[in-house]
């Protein structure tokens, strides 16, 4: 597996492994949201190209991840983590865990404070040192997130990155 920066091109391929990824057996022929919303990111001012990186196999691109800009209390900067997709061949493999450790050492190199998720606490917890948001007084953006909204600080976090998260507008477009 090799993972790099995506690059001009990669944008139909990344589109697959996202569709591949968040297919819902409910709603066949439904794109998944989070393809749209990898394309609305990709348009908007939220998007850092230096975090979105792709993992291939093969020479074909098998998993991508990202992190926009985002904000705590509409003051200090700091990162959205997702979406994160693999391609169903590709899970359970690895290529996941590679792909965050590889975002979360592009943005600690880039002088990120904080990368803000919402996912597994036990995943993200164990493999990567997330914890939760509130234990760092970090408020989601909506309280149904839980335990699920988690934090990463960064070699540059100050402590001081307190109050309500807000995502890139993107994610509040695309549902």
């Amino acid at each position: 597996m090799i993972l790099r920066r995506e690059r001009p091109g990669d944008e139909a391929a990344i589109a697959a492994v996202h569709a591949a990824a968040f297919a819902r057996p409910e709603s066949p022929g439904d794109e998944a949201p989070e393809v749209e919303l990898v394309t609305q990111l990709r348009a908007s001012d939220a998007w850092i190209p230096a975090l979105s990186i792709v993992a291939l196999a093969d020479d074909a691109i098998v998993g991508h991840v990202l992190c926009t800009r985002a904000t705590i209390a509409d003051r200090y900067a700091v990162l959205g983590l997702g979406p994160l997709g693999v391609a169903p061949a590709h899970q359970r493999a690895g290529t996941g865990q590679a792909l965050v450790h590889a975002v979360l050492a592009a943005a600690d190199a880039l002088d990120e404070p904080l990368v803000v998720l919402l996912g597994s606490p036990d995943y993200y917890g164990r493999w990567f040192g997330f914890v939760p948001a509130s234990a760092h007084g970090i408020e989601p953006p909506e309280e149904w997130y839980g335990a699920a909204f988690q934090v990463r600080a960064l070699t540059t976090a100050t402590g001081t990155e307190r109050g309500k998260f807000a995502y890139a507008p993107a994610f509040a477009v695309v549902s």
